[in-house]
């Protein structure tokens, strides 16, 4: 295995300009010139189709026009802004293109929403300017969002988010009758590898480890940093017999190989404990977190490098290794 280091964010974002301008001529000269700065341009000729466009699409840029037939663009930088209050909606920065020059026209623009204005004809100069201003803006919004949402080390989400996934995803099984899973990993003699060769060495050896859990789960279930050398895995729609399943495939993906650090190559090994709140009767995050937990702890008292899971309460854990 070679380390990957976590995502970044990269200085040069791939970002979608939205064009609301019902000037042909108007709108296809701001498309031609902005695709020519490296954005790609969503182009749309009234106040409708570009609201159905910003529902639809990632834009983090938005030049709109004032003056447009149904949805003008005052309204837009409304909707936009009530958009902007949804739970994990990402903020759109808004150029406003506007005739009128009187000072009250445009404080009632940015009061609309509007984080910038141009007047028309717009200098292309300029509007080139104000574009960068936005994209600096969204890059630094990507940047706060990335500390706020994930874990600075191994990328995955942080602690508070993965609970909140959590709590989400039984509230979701509650309402369709379907089972969640949950699983704990934890990286065997984490200690003696700090301790043995350095903690950079143990940051690698948690990075990877995190990389192959990512890489080894669905493409919709969650994993996030539990604490320390501790990962905790939502696994949504997922029974008891699933969870064995996709446990097992987790410890397989640790241990197959070993890791390449500054140390050299190590033998790492994970141990598991995990449930399903289909075995559970009334499951809350609080009670799978305890129960994998407890499985967990079975899992090291048998040596490390195995898999337990709670069948129910009254049972013993299913083991794997």
């Amino acid at each position: 295995m070679n380390i990957k280091k976590g995502n970044t964010l990269k200085s040069t974002m791939s970002i979608n300009v939205l064009i609301a301008e019902d000037d042909h001529v108007s709108r296809r000269m701001l498309e031609k010139t902005i695709k020519e700065w490296g954005y790609r341009v969503i182009p749309t000729k009234n106040g409708e189709e570009a609201w159905d466009a910003i529902k639809k699409d990632d834009i983090r840029l938005a030049i709109l026009d004032w003056i447009m037939p149904g949805i003008d663009g005052l309204e837009l930088c409304r909707r936009i802004r009530q958009k902007s209050r949804e739970k994990y909606s990402k903020y759109t920065y808004i150029i406003l293109l506007t005739g009128k020059d009187q000072q009250e026209d445009i404080i009632e623009g940015l009061t609309a929403g509007a984080d910038d204005y141009l007047i028309k004809p717009p200098n292309y100069v300029e509007l080139k300017i104000r574009l960068q201003n936005g994209r600096r803006i969204i890059e630094l919004e990507e940047s706060r969002l990335q500390l706020s949402l994930y874990d600075s080390l191994t990328n995955l989400w942080n602690r508070s988010k993965i609970f909140e996934f959590f709590e989400e995803e039984l509230e979701r099984s509650s309402r369709e009758k379907t089972p969640v899973g949950a699983i704990m990993v934890d990286v065997d003699n984490f200690k003696n590898i700090n301790d043995s060769y350095g903690h950079f060495t143990g940051d690698t050896v948690l990075c990877e480890v995190a990389s192959c859990i990512k890489k080894s789960i669905r493409r919709y279930d969650k994993v996030g940093r539990y604490g320390g050398d501790e990962m905790l895995v939502i696994l949504p729609d997922c029974s008891f017999e699933n969870v064995v399943n996709i446990a097992e495939r987790l410890r397989l993906s640790i241990c197959k190989e070993k890791i390449n650090t500054q140390s050299g190559p190590l033998k790492v090994t994970i141990s598991i404990g995990g449930a399903s709140s289909g075995s559970l009767p009334k499951s809350s995050w609080n009670n799978l977190i305890q129960n994998s937990d407890r499985a967990l702890y079975l899992a090291k008292k048998q040596g490390r490098n195995c898999a337990y899971i709670l069948e129910s309460l009254n049972k013993k854990p299913t083991k794997n290794k």
